[in-house]
């Protein structure tokens, strides 16, 4: 019942793991965005049905799609802020207008993802598709299915599309995609990128209150610590959702949530809630720090993880913000390993875990000590950018070895100062 439940919610864990089209990556404010260029809900449903849905039986699990070479991940990017992180993933949807007709569509990446063998920025597959329904369909399916019958089943650490789309050469796999979709017979036309825009646009923050196109109405960012919630924070989410946005939750990337729709006049009540005041972990203006930290699941539910990463992350961002200020978002990401699920290659400071060594005041030998690797200068939006290497390893994770170090990078590379300054 509890299944079927979520099936008829339009939710399923048909796919969530292992090899096959992981979950639908779209624009949390689609449909509420006065910037939007594409609404991204009818493609994201659209192409989770195409994978996760038997046409045969019209039940929950499509085996054409389930038994790929490795998971695949697919984001649809609805403004220029680029809030699926269209980089990271192996087809990537990024809206564009055509140059010519001015018809709205996607310019396609491929090939970005994180693993233990390699991390890869998504690259330009100079293809452009009309934003419609059946061209998103039948093109993505053309990529899946010559990942699946092509791709490396012989060495999963060489699966993922991109030594695929390498293998081919970017234009040789163009012309293949072009050709699969052409075999389908259904008038879809895949044409060249298409330029970007150029004009100054400044990416967005999802967190706190914004106005939305819908008169009277605003979208409210809620801070979720690291991206967990307690059983009492559910249901106080829950709540809230239920009193202020008719009962509808958005998730975004960054592990925190929205409620659309909410009534200018019920902000204040809103603002007044015990659930976002007090000793609660929700927040509606959280810290420029603490704000933008993004976790891993860490050692204590993950048997990958080298470190134990939501508390520290939580712990490190509350003592950041209490040490020093910055002027802009800073976001620190946390992941416990190299397959990097907390995606620190993204971040503006990335926390790994690894292996470091610390003296023992009791016998003063070095000592094998929980630790980290340090990435900085990580980019997301239209402009992302991954730091591929990390600044500096070995650093044990104790706060009183890790947050000194922090401290001086906010400093030097972003302009922090001194609480007391």
């Amino acid at each position: 019942d509890i299944i079927d439940g979520l099936h008829a919610r339009n939710q399923t864990s048909i796919q969530s793991a292992l090899d096959s089209v992981r979950n639908m990556v779209g624009n949390p404010i689609a449909g509420i965005d006065d910037k939007e260029m594409v609404d991204t809900r009818e493609f994201a449903n659209a192409l989770n049905d195409l994978v996760s849905l038997d046409p045969v039986t019209n039940t929950r699990g499509n085996p054409a799609w389930a038994n790929l070479p490795r998971k695949f991940n697919i984001a649809i990017s609805g403004s220029r802020d680029d809030f699926a992180h269209t980089h990271i993933n192996d087809i990537g949807l990024q809206p564009c207008p055509h140059g010519e007709t001015g018809v709205m569509g996607f310019n396609v990446v491929l090939g970005g993802y994180m693993s233990i063998k390699r991390v890869a920025e998504s690259i330009d597959s100079d293809m452009w598709i009309p934003a419609d329904r059946e061209s998103v369909v039948t093109f993505c399916e053309a990529i899946l299915r010559i990942f699946r019958d092509e791709s490396d089943r012989k060495d999963r650490q060489k699966a993922r599309l991109m030594w695929l789309v390498e293998k081919y050469g970017v234009e040789e796999f163009k012309k293949a995609v072009v050709a699969e979709v052409e075999s389908y017979n259904r008038g879809v036309k895949v044409e060249n990128f298409q330029p970007r825009p150029t004009e100054a646009f400044e990416r967005r923050e999802l967190l706190g209150i914004h106005p939305q196109p819908q008169e009277g109405k605003v979208r409210v960012g809620i801070f979720i610590p690291a991206g967990r919630l307690s059983q009492t924070e559910c249901k106080q989410i829950a709540y809230l959702a239920d009193m202020y946005s008719g009962g509808e939750i958005r998730l975004t990337v960054e592990q925190n949530v929205i409620l659309p729709n909410v009534d200018e006049d019920k902000v204040e009540e809103l603002l007044n809630e015990n659930a976002l005041n007090g000793d609660s972990r929700l927040k509606i203006n959280p810290g420029l720090i603490e704000g933008n930290v993004v976790s891993c699941t860490g050692a204590q539910f993950c048997g990958l993880a080298l470190i134990e990463t939501k508390s520290h992350a939580e712990s490190v961002a509350k003592k950041l913000e209490s040490l020093v200020t910055v002027d802009r978002p800073i976001r620190i990401h946390w992941t416990g390993c190299p397959n990097s699920c907390g995606q620190v290659q993204v971040a503006d400071i990335g926390i790994m875990g690894a292996p470091a060594r610390k003296e023992d005041p009791d016998t003063g030998k070095m000592k094998a000590v929980p630790g980290c690797k340090i990435f900085v200068g990580g980019k997301i939006g239209e402009e992302g950018h991954l730091a591929l290497d990390p600044e500096m390893t070995g650093i044990p994770l104790a706060e009183e070895d890790l947050v000194p170090v922090l401290v001086d990078i906010l400093k030097e590379r972003f302009g922090a100062k001194d609480k007391t300054e």
